[in-house]
């Protein structure tokens, strides 16, 4: 019966756009087969242990919550507070964050490309074939660049490849892709091995 009577006390603060309360108490009374004065009874005990554990739990999850700037949801919510020695289950953080309308703001980060098309061209021959294999060190090196989400922006990093060994024999990092980014990287692989006469740097056309 608490149950019920804390579902309705729960849903008579909703409010329509107009600020008109949605549910009448005496509707939802009906709805759930209880007693209007039963309810209002109800409402008028000293609070429950139950309902002062979730009242002190749901201010422990509006602290982690604005800690964290707004971006935890409840699983993670749940994680910080079992790592506080505070017990409860993720469904009733998820339940006590509902009814105080913290909704975790996580937007999609934009995918960023690192390869932008010339407006030309250059004719420059595809000399590996799709063979990325080799019988010595250095004889043919691939390259690329991916990118990294950083708390100051978008960290970028080159990297070359050994196909011979498939190791990284040159990397560099810096906070755009222009060319220095990849010389430095091409740099360090060329005084971390010996490069064979007629070696081969492969990458794609950015």
């Amino acid at each position: 019966m608490s149950s019920r009577y804390e579902f309705i006390d729960a849903e008579r603060a909703t409010r329509n756009v107009d600020g008109s309360a949605r549910y009448t108490v005496r509707l939802m009374c009906v709805w759930l087969a209880v007693s209007v004065s039963g309810f209002y009874e109800w409402v008028s005990r000293p609070a429950s242990a139950t309902a002062r554990r979730r009242a002190e739990l749901s201010v422990m999850i509006g602290y982690v919550f604005a800690e964290h700037d707004a971006r935890y949801g409840y699983r993670r919510i749940h994680a910080v507070l079992a790592r506080r020695g505070v017990l409860c289950g993720p469904e009733l953080v998820r339940d006590l964050m509902r009814q105080a309308g913290l909704v975790p703001c996580q937007p999609r980060r934009s995918r960023k490309g690192t390869t932008v098309q010339a407006g030309r061209w250059a004719p420059i021959p595809d000399l590996v074939g799709r063979d990325f294999t080799a019988e010595t060190p250095g004889a043919k090196l691939v390259g690329d660049i991916t990118y990294v989400p950083t708390w100051q922006g978008w960290l970028y990093v080159a990297l070359v490849i050994d196909c011979y060994s498939r190791k990284i024999v040159g990397w560099a990092m810096s906070d755009n892709y222009k060319t220095p980014l990849i010389t430095s990287a091409i740099t360090m692989a060329t005084r971390n091995i010996t490069l064979p006469d007629g070696a081969i740097f492969h990458s794609d056309r950015g």
